[in-house]
């Protein structure tokens, strides 16, 4: 049996992130989560935002995690669970596995992804997004950014150095560029949200 995986950080910010997304998928279907790591937030989105479905995705070697996580879930009783759907395997460098079924995304969500991949892998993702949600779909995304190539806090100038060390691929992005990879996709930036530890929640539609 796999070890049910925890991250402190996701039980910090769960809260201020659900009320920055419940608007945003307030009216959503179906909402893809990319990089669902530890499945802590999954369950608490779910749990708080029972008319959608929420499915989770990430790559092969988080899946026991996700499962673990969701199967306690299930096994404590947890409402909410009932709409929340087992893990895709998801690289976002190679075709989404998404079904006739899942055909109909209308959100895309994930969480502290961005910083991590490498730039072709950002690139990718949001050719991702612009091929899979569909038109008036929100993006939402959070994590850390930079503005006109500046930091936004001392930690954040920190975390980045930590980030190359650990790899060089990695560093926290630029928000400009990220506006223009989504306008590139059809994504027009109508929120920027203040969030815990210096992060940001991005919201975006697709016109």
């Amino acid at each position: 049996m796999s070890l049910v995986p925890f991250s402190q950080a996701c039980e910090n910010n769960k809260a201020p992130i659900l009320e920055a997304i419940s608007q945003a998928f307030s009216s959503s279907n179906l909402v893809l989560e990319i990089g669902t790591g530890t499945g802590q937030h999954a369950v608490h989105f779910a749990q708080a935002l029972p008319h959608l479905t929420w499915q989770t995705s990430d790559q092969a070697c988080y899946i026991d995690g996700i499962n673990a996580q969701l199967n306690q879930a299930r096994s404590q009783g947890d409402r909410g669970t009932d709409n929340l759907s087992p893990p895709l395997i998801l690289d976002v460098t190679q075709p989404w596995p998404l079904s006739s079924h899942q055909a109909g995304i209308d959100g895309i969500f994930t969480a502290n992804t961005l910083h991590i991949m490498a730039k072709e892998m950002v690139e990718a993702f949001f050719i991702g997004v612009g091929k899979h949600l569909r038109t008036q779909g929100n993006l939402c995304i959070y994590g850390p950014f930079n503005y006109a190539g500046n930091y936004t806090s001392e930690s954040n100038a920190r975390f980045d150095i930590w980030l190359a060390q650990q790899d060089p691929r990695s560093a926290i992005r630029d928000i400009e560029w990220i506006v223009q990879l989504a306008e590139t996709q059809g994504l027009r930036l109508v929120g920027d949200h203040s969030m815990p530890a210096n992060n940001r929640l991005l919201h975006f539609v697709k016109s």
